[in-house]
C-alpha cells in the first residue's frame, strides 16, 4: 500500500528537517508522488528517458530543454547504456540550476537525480548550493553512487524510500482490555457496521503481517486467524504482560514498533502512516501523537526502549518509559481531535458514531 502524499507531508514538517527526498525502484511512483506533494507545477528541472534516444532535461520555468544523455547500446548489459553529454551538463544544465536561486518560490524541484546528474561535477555543485538556500524537493534514483548516498544521508533530508516506507517498523493491537465500564466486550460490539477492533485492522493495513493482535480474547483471536493476522492469545491479567508479551514477540524483527489501542475506531490511517514516517527518520525518538498539546496515543517506541518495555512494574503501561525519557519524546499533531479519543461506555459509542456520521459526509 502506497503512503498518502498528506502522511508524507505532515511528517516531513513535524520533522524540522529542510528538504524532501523521494526515493525507490523503478516505477514505485516517485514522480507521480512529487507531482501530488504541489497543487502547481514548481521551479526547478525535470528529466526523462527517450527509450533507445537519450535522457532529456527542461527547465520548468523557461521550458528549455536539452539533452543531457544518449542510448548506447550495449550487447553484454554490463555498462549502463546511456553516457552523458558532458558538455551540455556544465553548461546548460547547471545553469538551469543556478536560475532557481532566483525563483521568488522557497521551493525547488529536482526530478531525478541518478547516473548521469551524479557524472557531473558542476553539476553536483549547483545541487550542493540550492540545497543552502532553498528547500529541494528531490527525486534520487535509488543506486550506490556516493552522490547520490550523500542527498540520501544529508542531516538537513527528510527521506521517504518507496520501496519501504515504513522501514522495520512492527506493530502491536491492544486488544487485552476487560470492557468493565462497557458491559460487555467491547471489541467485538458492532460501530457503523463493522466490529470495533475492525477499525485498528484498517488503520494498519499498510503493516500487513509486521502486526501483532495480543489479546485474552478467544473470540478476537478467532477473527484475526481469519482474517490472517498475527495474534497472540494470553490469560495473564496485568497491563504490564500485553505490552512485555507484545514486545517480546517482536523484538528481534522490529527496528521501532507502533503500540495502537483497539478502542480508538476514528484514529486515521493517514495520521498512522505520518507517525511511522517520523519514526523511521528520527530513529532515536519516541512518537506520540497529539491533539493541540496533550499527547495520547497510538505512540512508536524504537528498538532501544524495547528492554524497558519488557520490564514494566505490574499495572504500569508504556507512559511509565515515556515519563522515564521525557527528553527523547516528540509530537505528531493530529488532523481532527476526535482521532484520539476511546471508547470506554455505550455512551461513548454512541458519540463517535455520530461523530464517524459527520465526517464521512464531509
Amino acid at each position: 500500500m502506497r503512503p498518502t502524499a498528506n502522511s508524507i507531508w505532515r511528517s516531513f514538517q513535524t520533522s524540522g528537517k529542510k528538504h524532501l527526498v523521494l526515493t525507490g525502484a523503478s516505477g514505485s511512483g516517485k514522480t507521480t508522488l512529487l507531482s501530488s506533494l504541489f497543487s502547481s507545477p514548481m521551479p526547478g528541472v525535470t528529466s526523462w528517458v527517450v527509450p533507445e534516444k537519450g535522457v532529456y532535461l527542461k527547465n520548468n520555468c523557461s521550458k528549455e530543454i536539452i539533452q543531457i544523455g544518449r542510448y548506447h547500446p550495449d550487447p553484454t548489459h554490463k555498462r549502463n547504456q546511456m553516457r552523458a553529454i558532458p558538455e551540455n551538463f556544465d553548461e546548460k544544465g547547471t545553469a538551469f540550476l543556478h536560475s532557481c536561486l532566483h525563483a521568488t518560490s522557497e521551493w525547488i524541484t529536482i526530478d531525478e537525480i541518478g547516473f548521469l546528474e551524479s557524472n557531473s561535477c558542476k553539476y553536483r555543485q549547483a545541487i550542493r548550493t540550492l540545497m543552502k538556500h532553498k528547500q529541494l524537493l528531490m527525486v534520487v534514483r535509488k543506486q550506490k553512487l556516493p552522490f547520490l548516498e550523500e542527498l540520501r544521508n544529508h542531516k538537513d533530508v527528510f527521506l521517504v524510500d518507496l520501496d519501504q516506507p515504513y522501514g522495520n517498523a512492527g506493530c502491536i493491537i491492544m486488544a487485552s482490555g476487560k470492557s468493565k465500564r462497557f458491559g460487555a466486550n467491547k471489541l467485538l460490539t458492532d460501530f457503523n457496521g463493522k466490529p470495533l477492533i475492525a477499525y485498528a485492522f484498517d488503520a494498519t493495513e499498510m503493516l500487513g503481517q509486521n502486526r501483532l493482535v495480543v489479546t485474552i480474547h478467544p473470540e478476537i483471536a478467532h477473527i484475526c486467524k481469519k482474517q490472517d493476522i498475527p495474534f497472540l492469545l494470553h490469560n495473564l491479567p496485568d497491563r504490564n504482560d500485553m505490552i512485555r508479551l507484545g514486545t517480546g514477540a517482536i523484538k528481534d524483527k522490529a527496528s521501532h514498533c507502533l503500540f495502537l489501542p483497539s478502542d480508538q475506531p476514528l484514529v486515521s490511517r493517514e495520521t498512522i502512516g505520518a507517525l511511522l514516517f517520523c519514526a523511521k527518520n528520527a530513529p532515536d525518538t519516541i512518537w506520540r501523537t497529539c491533539d493541540q498539546n496533550t499527547a495520547g496515543s497510538p505512540v512508536v517506541f524504537p528498538s532501544a526502549y524495547f528492554d524497558d518495555l519488557s520490564a514494566l512494574p505490574p499495572k504500569n503501561g508504556g507512559n511509565t518509559v515515556i515519563q522515564n525519557h521525557r527528553e527523547h519524546v516528540r509530537l505528531l499533531p493530529v488532523t481532527q481531535h476526535y482521532e484520539l479519543a476511546d471508547i470506554d461506555t455505550p455512551e461513548d459509542m454512541q458519540a463517535m458514531e455520530v461523530i464517524a456520521a459527520h465526517a464521512l459526509a464531509k
